[in-house]
């Protein structure tokens, strides 16, 4: 039986198959939610600037504690040992992060749905998620997941812990799927053709034009990130507020590059701090122009094209860091990885 895509379509009543379809890359208006002007908003901002907010968050770990493929791999896949083997690849710059991807999915033997019960049971969701989401729905503010896992599972997962009614209002920028009936050897289909896979902060990029163009006023939006890895930090760079969640890698790699960034525990905080953040907004500028918290240097740090031009966080950075911030200069492919063995073993030779 021929491969299928599986449909991650909010708008539908459940995923459905559909023939394969390629997958064109670049954002449109339907893929990103654009804020649209109302005159109605909830309590906490009442009163405040309409300037518009955009959110975009990742997925694993972030909104849930776990990660969705992990789950899977663990399960009906490669297993823990050899997934923690090819993180490790990852981690040493032996291979790229679809590379190493493209085989775990590749390993898993699941039907789709058979696969999602194994999720439901093992994932815990943000103990303030629904109440913050409630928050954005109610005050207008578009909320989007940006990941680089699969588009088919996060949406399945939103529609099981939220409610479609309420999953409906998320929209996802994430990879699409083949995924087979049997369950044999799912296949992403990647978003970006980089090393990646799904360039995050081009996605984010990407947004911000198409903000920029619908904007009736002229009026800068406020684009915030949420995250909680170091995977995360080339698009946390392209947003004015970062929210990283405390204790883990992206807080740690935030403190000491001294990137500005604000910790949370629960969306309850992200909530918070929002409404602070508006609140001083309204005052200093009145919804008008450039937000208060605006990040001039978006989309500045990723245009260098030498690698001596590299900014010095990234060249800092470990191997695992750099092969997330900058893929394209510090990924080691496997020929490149014999090509250095065999000067290297040359090398002994003439010693």
């Amino acid at each position: 039986m021929a491969p299928h895509v599986l449909s991650s379509d909010p708008a539908g009543a459940a995923p459905e198959l559909e023939r394969a379809k390629p997958n064109l890359g670049g954002a449109t208006p339907q893929d990103l939610r654009i804020p649209i002007k109302s005159s109605e908003s909830s309590d906490d901002l009442a009163g405040l600037s309409k300037r518009d907010i955009i959110i975009f968050s990742d997925f694993d770990g972030t909104i849930f504690m776990q990660d969705t493929g992990h789950i899977l791999f663990d399960a009906h896949g490669c297993g823990a040992d050899r997934r923690e083997e090819l993180d490790e690849q990852i981690r040493m710059g032996v291979r790229s992060f679809r590379d190493v991807s493209e085989e775990m999915w590749g390993s898993l033997n699941v039907p789709f749905e058979n696969g999602f019960e194994v999720m439901k049971e093992a994932l815990k969701i943000d103990p303030h998620f629904l109440e913050f989401h409630d928050f954005c729905i109610k005050n207008n503010i578009p909320f989007n997941v940006i990941s680089a896992g699969l588009k088919p599972i996060l949406r399945r997962v939103l529609d099981e812990f939220l409610g479609k009614k309420q999953s409906k209002h998320i929209d996802i920028i994430a990879n699409d799927a083949i995924i087979p009936e049997d369950g044999k050897s799912w296949k992403p289909i990647w978003r970006h053709e980089t090393p990646l896979g799904h360039d995050k902060a081009a996605s984010i990029q990407e947004y911000r034009t198409i903000a920029s163009s619908e904007s009736e006023d002229g009026s800068v939006p406020l684009v915030v990130f949420v995250g909680d890895g170091v995977s995360d930090l080339a698009a946390a760079r392209e947003a004015d507020v970062l929210f990283a969640r405390r204790g883990l890698r992206l807080e740690e790699y935030c403190r000491t590059c001294k990137i500005p960034h604000i910790s949370f525990d629960t969306f309850r905080d992200i909530q918070t701090e929002i409404i602070r953040i508006m609140k001083e907004d309204t005052k200093k500028t009145a919804g008008a122009g450039k937000p208060t918290h605006y990040n001039p240097r978006a989309n500045f740090w990723r245009k260098a094209v030498k690698k001596k031009n590299i900014p010095r966080f990234v060249k800092n950075s470990t191997q695992q860091d750099k092969m997330h911030l900058w893929p394209e200069t510090f990924t080691v492919t496997a020929e490149q990885q014999q090509q250095q063995g065999e000067s290297s073993g040359f090398a002994d030779q003439q010693s």
